[in-house]
């Protein structure tokens, strides 16, 4: 027997809902059970669409929008991937597992403890493949295989949630403070990456403004100082710079 869920909507598909009954009621105006009838074999209106029926809808609709994946080729996409989507969003955004559970109608808290292991995993594999580079340009690699990894993507996970910066991450351990107020650019354990190529790109033309004041108000010191970030900060850009090109030559 199913069971009935109660699921929370907001009101632009609230909106979308009351169209479609309107629909079914033009077509079937003496009975509609069924927010998506049945379109062939179905005069009374009574017969719900069938999970194979709306599969192949949904496939039609993405062959005709030319929807493709990252090689170019046709996506492919089932029904049931939408909750998946749905679930780890949720998860992303720090929703608790008891509340995504109701949300999903799950009976037990491990299906939905699923996902959340699912989510790590895909977010962990992309930050060990992703391009990340220290304060002098050079690559920072994390092995998988060690025998400390796991330990070490914690620390991670948990950095990154807690300690990101305008343009990077704070590599520091969690349980220390850092004693070096706004000199992450010339900090041994800053990381950084792609993504953060417009703020660094910021950071350096700001960088180049502040010499300039310096050194003409005679504040050799302070120049001095910032020569050096903006050392780093052309290594940084230079070395993200360089990786799309080294992955096409790959390629």
């Amino acid at each position: 027997m199913r069971r009935e869920a109660a699921v929370p909507i907001d009101e632009e598909l609230e909106t979308e809902i009351h169209i479609q009954q309107q629909r079914v009621r033009q077509r079937w105006p003496d009975q509609h059970p069924c927010l998506f009838p049945a379109l062939i074999g179905n005069a009374g209106g009574q017969n719900p669409m069938t999970y194979y029926s709306y599969r192949g809808m949904l496939n039609a609709w993405l062959a005709t929008c030319q929807v493709n994946d990252e090689h170019g080729q046709p996506a492919h996409l089932t029904p049931h991937q939408w909750r998946h989507t749905f679930a780890c969003r949720l998860i992303n955004k720090d929703v608790p597992q008891e509340v995504i559970r109701v949300l999903l109608d799950h009976e037990s808290t491990q299906m939905t403890a699923h996902y959340a292991r699912l989510t790590d995993q895909t977010v962990r594999r992309r930050w060990e493949e992703a391009t990340k580079v220290n304060i002098k340009g050079e690559r920072v690699d994390i092995d998988p295989e060690r025998p400390l990894a796991q330990a070490q993507w914690a620390k991670t996970r948990y950095g990154m949630a807690t300690q990101t910066l305008p343009h990077g991450y704070c590599g520091l351990p969690v349980q220390k403070s850092c004693p070096h107020a706004n000199a992450c650019l010339t900090c041994p354990v800053f990381i950084t990456g792609p993504e953060f190529l417009p703020e660094l790109r910021e950071h350096r033309g700001r960088t180049l403004t502040l010499i300039d004041k310096s050194e003409a108000n005679g504040h050799t010191r302070v120049a001095e100082m910032n020569k050096k970030v903006l050392t780093n900060l052309d290594r940084i850009i230079d070395s993200v710079d360089e990786e799309p090109e080294k992955s096409a030559d790959a390629i």
